[in-house]
């Protein structure tokens, strides 16, 4: 658990940041996801025509591309088409619930569409986001003894700031918050694999699939432990229920399937049939062809916009390697277990680099960073708090802090200009973005926070479009 003091900490940073909050909607992503929940609690349907075409009115996203593909493609079934899943939508909806209040007391259209209704979801993923750096430091905490700091240095030095404050709609946020719960509940479930874990563990999983779907292989970490772990009772803390693996392991997975049922009859209303559309479905190339492009392409991969990854993953294969350092403690996993999981999370990692080199839109050209990697955010604080158990001389952690701040600086700095329009939005050119980032932007750093905090349309006078 974390000390009072650090969960102050949190609680502080959260409620002084609220402000960064961007209540807007502007890409087609953010109406798709939002579409489902307005479409579910307005209509009782699944149908996006109207919604569409709301937003396609007000000049949300009014695009020859967004007409073309929103408002004049249709699924299998006849229903227009909706590439997101429905999972956002059921975690945004007591925050969607608030802003009906808030539109019925404050006079505001009480329509779905209006100013509170968007509030509330942005506001909804600021939440989710909080919750993923929360539920990313426990887990943390418990592998390696650590897990605060190597959070917050995550959280402001990648995407997930972006898709928390600037672009909410997007879902991201409730990813990460989705995995985060998962990866902690796995790293307590492990400690016992009793049959309440396995639920548990089948519940957070389902969520997590439900939200994003493709996040659905990060499972197969927590399974591959069970399996080397399961069948054998363990010394430490020996548990009745692990006599029955079988049981404990078709607990866990009746249990997700009833969770991710939600997600085939989402399908089923949309598409006609238990299964993506099929424009989807052309989208997919099983054999990852991207799979090291989306790592290291120096234009549009992970760690080229987010070095603070690359930092991480060499902190899980080190974790891996040589454990979280120390004596075995009360409060943690043996060094053992540590090195396990640095392990099986950095295979996790591998296997989100799979499904993201599967998409044929592998580059998220014209997206901040790559935001399909938002998900393993715990995995990359673990691997970051790795690192922070084992710096231990003054000089060592210096220099850690230094490469630090140094990634942190490159992802504040790339958001800058991204949001400025000041770069080309479709992919880094890593010599020109550096520039601007470590010489120009250093001087101009307060007035674009003055802005962005107190005139912030002065920044959306041409709102990108996706």
């Amino acid at each position: 658990m974390l000390s009072r003091r650090e969960l102050i900490l949190l609680g502080l940073v959260f409620v002084l940041t609220l402000p960064a909050v961007t209540s807007r909607l502007y890409a087609s992503d953010e109406i798709e996801y939002f579409a489902w929940l307005r479409s579910l609690t307005f209509d009782r349907d699944a149908d996006f025509q109207n919604e569409y075409q709301h937003f396609y009115d007000a000049d949300v996203s009014r695009s020859p591309d967004f007409h073309e593909t929103f408002l004049e493609r249709t699924t299998e079934s006849g229903r227009r088409i909706n590439y997101t899943t429905p999972g956002s939508a059921l975690l945004w909806s007591p925050f969607y619930a608030i802003g009906h209040v808030v539109a019925l007391v404050g006079g505001a259209p009480v329509d779905g569409f209006s100013q509170p209704y968007i509030s509330a979801v942005t506001y909804g993923s600021a939440c989710y986001g909080f919750l993923a750096v929360l539920f990313s430091a426990l887990a943390a905490r418990r592998v390696v003894g650590n897990g605060v700091g190597a959070s917050l240095c995550i959280a402001v030095g990648s995407p997930l700031l972006f898709y928390t404050y600037l672009a909410p709609g997007f879902g991201h946020a409730t990813s990460a918050f989705a995995v985060s719960l998962f990866v902690w509940t796995w790293i307590r479930v492990r400690e016992r694999w009793s049959l309440t874990g396995a639920v548990a563990l089948g519940l957070t999983g389902g969520l997590m699939a439900l939200v994003r779907e493709q996040d659905v292989l990060l499972a197969l970490g927590p399974a591959l432990d069970f399996l080397l772990d399961g069948f054998r009772p363990r010394v430490r803390h020996p548990a009745p229920a692990v006599r029955w693996p079988v049981l404990v392991a078709g607990a866990g997975a009746v249990t997700f399937g009833l969770v991710y049922s939600v997600q085939l009859m989402a399908y089923t209303a949309v598409n006609g049939h238990p299964g993506p559309t099929e424009t989807a479905a052309r989208k997919m190339t099983w054999t990852s062809p991207h799979g090291l492009q989306v790592l290291f392409s120096p234009e549009y991969g992970l760690f080229a916009w987010t070095p603070l990854a690359l930092v991480a993953v060499a902190g899980l294969a080190w974790l891996a390697w040589r454990g979280a350092g120390g004596l075995d403690s009360a409060d943690r996993v043996s060094n053992r277990d540590a090195k396990r999981i640095g392990l099986l999370a950095l295979l996790m990692v591998l296997l989100q680099a799979y499904t993201s080199g599967s998409v044929e839109s592998w580059t998220v050209s014209g997206s901040f960073g790559q935001r399909r990697f938002i998900a393993i955010t715990p995995l990359l604080v673990i691997g970051l708090a790795a690192w922070f158990s084992h710096a231990r001389n003054a000089w060592t952690r210096r220099g850690l802090a230094a490469i630090v701040l140094l990634c942190i600086w490159w992802n504040l700095g790339l958001m800058a200009q991204f949001g400025l329009n000041r770069m080309d939005r479709k992919k880094l050119t890593l010599q020109e973005n550096a520039r601007v980032t470590f010489i120009d932007l250093p001087r101009e750093a307060p007035s674009i926070a003055w802005r962005y905090l107190f005139d912030r349309k002065s920044l959306y006078k041409l709102p990108p479009q996706k």
